[in-house]
Formats: structure tokens, sequence, C-alpha cells
């Protein structure tokens, strides 16, 4: 009986895992082509049809390059850095709701999990830029840590004027709740801030200081190369596939549409009973379309990512830091207090923390 659940747990990490690596190497080919179209450029095109494989060409040559270690280096932390970096991008993805209970973990605090992953992710950039030993992956560790952590504070802050709709920490509950209503349209603000503090979060251009070409090279990942790099990478583009489904779960109805299948008769797709049109709806058509549902919004907010990064210049390091405690924090705290205000004025508290 033990060996049966140890063997359902590893399937469901393989059946969430594998497809989340094959979303972040097409999340590549796809900025690059996206970036070209916008650059009037072709971008990859020869490797596969249409440029389709550049992906794992690009995975085979950094895993095949010869790796030199910097001598001075703390060679343990400069290995485990980038490993504690690509795991903590790689464990949000547990309590993320596919579909109506396709989850790995359905846990009641799934928001305090996600931001609690997210920052311990923090630790592995410090570690890997420290034990480089060189000042400009140090520097770049540095920079990356105070962006982090400063922006941090306004993601928790936009998810809390979520929570203050919901009253209720579960992801599955906050998608739910906006059966009714998308939270894009009551928390617009909320929801532009949470999406530039994303973009802040995941060290994507504009606000990529922590790997400034001109100033620091590389930041945190001067010296780092190879499989080692392949970390960072993979982390990076996870954290940036993570934090869109978030935006969708928390303020598009994550996998919520349009209910097509109350529409359609199964009766005219299925020749048997009720019970296996009912069967068959439950299982499949409502999986199928609430993933397809959730991918599409995701990819939606990705190509805005890419769309970002294309269309604006790089910011200076201290008007990063400067527009997030002068200008996105106080308008979060002031949403935090009229949001509550409205909320008692028209006497519509969640079940959960509704006042007696």
């Amino acid at each position: 009986m033990f060996l049966n659940i140890n063997i359902i747990s590893i399937a469901e990490v393989v059946l969430v895992l594998v497809p989340t690596l094959l979303a972040v190497a097409y999340v590549t080919v796809a900025e690059r082509k996206t970036m070209a179209s916008m650059q009037r450029r072709l971008g990859p095109n020869i490797v596969g049809y249409y440029g389709l494989l550049q992906a794992f060409a690009d995975a085979l040559k950094l895993l095949l390059k010869e790796y030199v270690a910097p001598a001075q280096s703390n060679i343990i932390l400069f290995f485990v850095g980038p490993v504690i970096t690509l795991i903590f991008a790689l464990l949000g993805y547990a309590v993320i709701p596919y579909g109506p209970g396709l989850t790995i973990s359905d846990h009641n605090m799934g928001i305090f999990y996600m931001l609690a992953v997210s920052s311990l992710a923090t630790y592995g950039i410090l570690l890997a830029g420290w034990s480089a030993n060189s000042k400009y992956a140090f520097l770049g560790s540095l920079r990356s840590t105070a962006q982090l952590i400063s922006y941090e504070l306004v993601l928790s802050s936009a998810i809390l004027t979520v929570i203050m709709l919901t009253g209720n920490l579960n992801l599955t509950e906050n998608i739910e709740t906006q059966r009714s209503v998308w939270f894009i349209l009551p928390l617009l603000i909320t929801f532009i801030i949470f999406y530039i503090g994303s973009i802040a979060e995941t060290n994507r251009a504009p606000f990529d200081l922590a790997e400034a070409e001109s100033e620091l090279v590389s930041g945190f990942m001067t010296e780092h190369a190879a499989v080692v790099f392949v970390f960072f990478f993979l982390a990076e583009y996870g954290s940036i596939v993570l934090m869109c489904i978030l935006s969708s779960i928390l303020f598009l109805g994550g996998y919520l549409g349009i209910d097509i299948l109350n529409i359609i008769n199964l009766d005219l797709f299925f020749n048997s009973s009720y019970y296996l049109s009912l069967f068959m709806y439950n299982s499949i058509f409502e999986g199928l379309f609430s993933g397809l549902n959730l991918g599409l919004k995701s990819s939606v907010l990705i190509f805005i990512f890419i769309w970002t990064r294309a269309s604006f210049p790089r910011i200076r390091f201290d008007q990063l830091m400067s527009f997030c405690w002068t200008i996105l924090l106080p308008i979060l705290f002031a949403l935090i207090i009229v949001i509550p205000c409205i909320i008692y004025i028209n006497n519509i508290f969640p079940i959960n923390i509704y006042l007696y």
C-alpha cells in the first residue's frame, strides 16, 4: 500500500514537471521568435521545422560545454546556489490548480506557500553570487537580492487585496470565487501593479538590473557556465511561467471560462447511457477546457512579458528601487485601506471573514 502511494506521488510529480520543463523550453523559442518579429528579423528557423527544436539544441550545447570553475570560489556553495534557485522555482507548481481537482496539493495555505517558496529562491542567488569570489557576481547578487525582497512586498500587498475579496488562502477557492466576475475588473489597478511586480520579481527587462551587461557583465551568474548556467536559465523562465499562471489565477479566473459544455448536447457525440456521458463530461471535457483556459490566459501574459522586454529600455537601479518604495507601495497601501472600506459599506464580506 505504501509503495503504491509513493508510485502515485512520483507519477503526479512527473506529470507536472515534464510539461513544465517543456513549456519553459518553448517559452525561450517563443521569446526569440517574437522579439525577432518585433525587430524585423527572422529569429531561429534552422533547427527543426520553423526553429521548434532550437531550445533542445541550446540545451545540448550547454550540457556538452566544458565547465571551468573559478579557482578561489567556494565550490560547494557555487554549485548549491543554482540548484536551490531551480528547486524553489519549480516547487511553486505543486499547488497550482490546473482544473477542478487537478492539482498535486490543494493546500488551504496555497498562497502563503507560494510566497514562501518564491522568497526562499533569493538565497540561491545570494549564495551563487557570493561564492563565486567575483566583484561582478557579488554586486549582481546584492542588487538582485535587494530587488527581489523589495518587490516581494509589492506582490504580497497586491495579493492581500485579493484575499480581502475571497477570505481564503486556497488557490482553488480563489478561482471558484470568480465565477460571477473576474477580479481584474474590480481590481484593475492592483492587477497592473501585481504584473509590474512580477516582471521585477523575475529579473526581466526593463527591471533586469541584476544582469546589466554594461555594468556587471551577467550579474550574479557571471562565473557560471555550462550545466550550472542551465539551472539559472530554467529557474528564470520557470518563474516567468509560474508568475503568469498565478496572475491568471488571482485576477483572470484561472481555469474558468465560457461553460461551452452546458451548451453542447453530449448525446450528439455519445450513443451511450447518461452515466457514460456524465463521466466523459466530468473527467475529460471539463479538465480539457479548464487546462486550455488556464494555458491561454497564461500565454497572453507571457506574450506581454516578451512585449515589455522588447519595448522599454532598462532603467537605473536607483529608479527601480524608488519606483517600488515611493510609487507602487503607497498606492497599494491606499488600496488596502480603501477596499475594506468599500466591502464594509456595501456589506459584502466573504463568508470566511463575515462580521456578525
